[in-house]
């Protein structure tokens, strides 16, 4: 019922939606379309916020962020192959913690602007498809409650950005009305 109101083709590619029955609170999405959520995270939310999910997973395949991921793993890894096989101290770096940590950096700014990109996408989506657009508000919210407490590492670090942070971002779009 909720991906009804989605769109069945991404891109020219069939949109592929899936629920794992699992409880972990999740959702991610492919280059091919696949779009993929966990049981967990729609016992959580109601069907507004899943399609703000969804639209967000969306967004990911529409701008190319799924391929992009795949392509930037590969320069990496092979960056670190190359490096590794030259020796010296770029090749002891690039086997190190020091190395893996680098290598998130890059990753994890390089994701964290994609995911603020998929959540416009989102609200856009929604927008366009005359949907509830605050779902997408609070579906932040409930995250950063979900998430109060738990460590959540170096932010410079992080694959995305605080989910606080989204939520005031949506809702100042909402606001805004645009």
């Amino acid at each position: 019922q909720v991906v009804r109101a989605m769109p069945s083709t991404v891109n020219g590619k069939t949109a592929n939606y899936r629920v794992y029955l699992t409880p972990d609170v999740n959702a991610w999405a492919m280059a091919n379309g696949c779009i993929r959520v966990y049981s967990g995270l729609m016992d959580l939310m109601n069907d507004d916020e899943l399609r703000g999910v969804i639209g967000h997973e969306i967004g990911h395949v529409a701008l190319g962020h799924s391929k992009a991921r795949m392509q930037t793993a590969y320069v990496a890894s092979a960056a670190r192959g190359l490096a590794s096989a030259a020796g010296g101290v770029a090749g002891q770096l690039s086997q190190s913690q020091a190395g893996d940590v680098a290598e998130k950096f890059v990753n994890a700014q390089f994701s964290q602007s994609q995911e603020s990109a998929a959540d416009s996408y989102s609200f856009d989506l929604l927008s366009e498809r005359k949907l509830e657009r605050k779902g997408l508000v609070t579906s932040f919210q409930k995250l950063a409650k979900l998430s109060e407490g738990q460590s959540s590492g170096n932010s410079l670090l992080s694959s995305h950005p605080p989910s606080t942070e989204r939520a005031a971002a949506m809702q100042k779009r909402l606001d805004s009305g645009k």
